[in-house]
C-alpha cells in the first residue's frame, strides 16, 4: 500500500519552532517532487514548500521564505519540514504530498495536481 504519513506536529507558542517529517511507505520517493501544503478552518489549501527529487532545487511561499526549511533523506525516504519563528497564522493542519518528478519542477510546484497525499498533522500557534 503506498502511503504518506506525517508527523511532528503540535501545539507551539509564538516564535517557537516545529519540525515536520513525511515517511512513505510502499514507495520510494527518489523520483518525487515532495510538497508541503497547509489548510487552517474556513480557507483554501495553500502550498508551503516543495523539493525536487534531487534535493537540489527548492521553493517556498512568501508567507514562510526565511523561517521555514524543507529538506529531504532519500535514504531514509523521508522529507523534512523545518518551521522556525512560527506565528499564530501558521496554524493549520499540514499536509505532504508527492508527484512524480518528470511531471514537474519546482517552479510551479503548488499548482500541479499531486499523485499521493499523507492524512495531515496539526500545528497550532498559540500563547
Amino acid at each position: 500500500q503506498l502511503q504518506l504519513v506525517e508527523s511532528g506536529g503540535g501545539l507551539v507558542q509564538p516564535g517557537g519552532s516545529l519540525r515536520l517529517s513525511c515517511a512513505a511507505s510502499g514507495f520510494t520517493l527518489d523520483y518525487y517532487v515532495i510538497g508541503w501544503f497547509r489548510q487552517a478552518p474556513g480557507k483554501e489549501r495553500e502550498g508551503v514548500s516543495c523539493i525536487s527529487s534531487s534535493g537540489r532545487s527548492t521553493n517556498y511561499a512568501d508567507s514562510v521564505k526565511g523561517r521555514f526549511t524543507i529538506s529531504r533523506d532519500n535514504a531514509k525516504n523521508t522529507v523534512v519540514l523545518q518551521m522556525n519563528k512560527l506565528k499564530p497564522e501558521d496554524s493549520a493542519v499540514y499536509y505532504c504530498a508527492a508527484v512524480p518528478q518528470l511531471s514537474t519542477s519546482t517552479s510551479v510546484c503548488f499548482l500541479v495536481d499531486y499523485a499521493y497525499w499523507g492524512q495531515g498533522t496539526q500545528v497550532t500557534v498559540s500563547s
